[in-house]
């Protein structure tokens, strides 16, 4: 066993490498400069020792190796101290992978949209067939109740150990000191391409860059793989175009894995090349999560899960947090929490949405807060994505570029506030029993949830 110390402990990623690495017996200690709850308290709970900022001090603990998140830059007193004593250090991906990945078969997600709740649903079906897969995902499975864990004994073999391990492959760089994707270190044998826009304009040039890296992807999947793509999507066409020596399903199109119209429950038929295999009885809505649930039953069947067991799992699959989760209701109003933090995931969540509510009211809540919303990157698309709202409300707090006008197509519906209280207080003003308020960021929105149902509370 080793002492490991991480950068960075309290992003999502590495907090879930802090959990596995402790439940493996490991030693773990780490910093970051802002330590607090959820993921504060979680680690806490785990005998993890959490140190705020990045102090030269820590060289004291005297770890076996230090491992380094992507939030730590250059400058940062302790990575430079590292880096002058010539200690031991390696990225978060890079100690996962040759301390937990290596020799298991590894399911990763990767795409620009869905990779969590996609994640979650093929953990999920792995884990109903008794297959008690470990996994690392970038949000709380309600199904689980934790973001990640190692793999455990299947319910066939009670005394050994699953091979499998399904992991959220994100395209965002891996350190200051590798900027390779994330996922180039997974080594998956069955790799799910579920989208590719351009995003993460902080990183990458264009949307050519981000193919260059998912193309990075597709030539570490072993002959004996599978790859699981999005057949609709012409920039993972692209991808495969430029050399591909795995096996291909393609979802999302009628000749391969397809989903029947879902009635008015939301249940619909899997189809695989035309010929119903299965049908998803669940809640969710959306053709987006049909998409991610054909996409996740396709990739459990190259591990071993039928499509009608696969199905089956499903409709008992109870989705992630912040992912149009319900926070509560006061005074006659509903306020969701959603983590859409792209034009194309905001226009989904709230289509998804105005398919469940009807006629009633939608109030949408955005933070921009996402390194390419902050660019501004995308502000041209921003009001068409909120088109299907009654109302937008819009923090313009760390912007440098005005939303007021990126919103101005909206007209009288859409208003942008400088100030977190005023916004809160126009959007208790404006709401009305019946209306549904959907609050967006890939934050936490300075508590805006419980703000919102108090006052909407006192008010009633």
């Amino acid at each position: 066993m080793m002492h490991i110390h991480i950068l960075g402990i309290c992003g999502t990623f590495m907090g879930g490498i802090a959990a596995i690495a402790r439940q493996a017996g490991h030693k773990v200690t780490g910093c970051d400069a802002n330590v607090y709850p959820p993921m504060s308290t979680q680690l806490e709970a785990l005998g993890i020792e959490l140190i705020e900022g990045f102090g030269t001090e820590q060289l004291a603990l005297a770890p076996d190796v230090f491992v380094i998140g992507n939030v730590v830059r250059r400058g940062t007193p302790l990575m430079e101290a590292i880096l002058d004593r010539g200690l031991p250090y390696v990225s978060g991906p890079q100690w996962l992978a040759e301390n937990v990945l290596q020799g298991r078969w590894v399911l990763a997600v990767a795409g620009t949209h869905g990779k969590t709740t996609t994640s979650s649903m093929l953990a999920w079906i792995l884990e109903d067939a008794g297959l008690a897969p470990g996994f690392l995902i970038g949000g709380i499975p309600e199904n689980f109740g934790v973001s990640a864990r190692l793999p455990g004994a299947p319910a066939q073999e009670p005394g050994g150990e699953s091979p499998f391990f399904v992991i959220e492959a994100d395209e965002y760089d891996t350190a200051f000191f590798d900027k390779r994707s994330k996922f180039v270190h997974y080594r998956p044998r069955t790799a799910v391409l579920n989208n590719l826009e351009f995003d993460h304009a902080d990183i990458f040039a264009d949307l050519g860059a981000i193919e260059t890296q998912f193309h990075h992807l597709v030539r570490t999947v072993p002959g004996a793989g599978r790859i699981v793509v999005n057949g609709r999507e012409p920039s993972l066409a692209r991808v495969l175009e430029r050399g591909c020596w795995t096996p291909v399903e393609a979802f999302g199109v009628e000749a391969g894995w397809s989903a029947g119209l879902p009635d008015a429950n939301g249940h619909f038929d899997v189809m695989c090349a035309g010929v119903t295999v299965g049908r998803v009885a669940w809640g969710l809505l959306g053709e987006h999560n049909r998409l991610n649930a054909l996409a996740a039953i396709a990739a459990a069947r190259h591990a071993g899960v039928t499509p009608q067991q696969a199905a089956e799992a499903l409709s008992r699959f109870a989705n992630v947090k912040r992912r149009m989760e319900v926070r509560g209701e006061a005074g006659g109003v509903t306020v969701y929490d959603d983590f859409a933090h792209h034009p194309t995931a905001i226009a989904t969540t709230v289509a998804g949405l105005r398919a469940k509510v009807g006629r009633n009211r939608i109030l949408a809540v955005l933070e921009p807060r996402s390194n390419t919303m902050k660019l501004g990157t995308m502000k041209d698309a921003l009001a068409a994505s909120l088109q299907d709202a009654d109302r937008v409300f819009c923090s313009a707090v760390g912007l440098g570029w005005s939303p007021a006008e990126a919103l101005a197509p909206l007209g009288e519906r859409a208003q942008t506030f400088d100030a977190f209280d005023a916004l809160v207080e126009a959007i208790v003003a404006e709401a009305q029993p019946g209306d549904h308020v959907l609050v967006m960021s890939n934050g936490g929105f300075g508590g805006i949830h419980a703000r919102l149902l108090e006052r909407l509370g006192a008010r009633a």
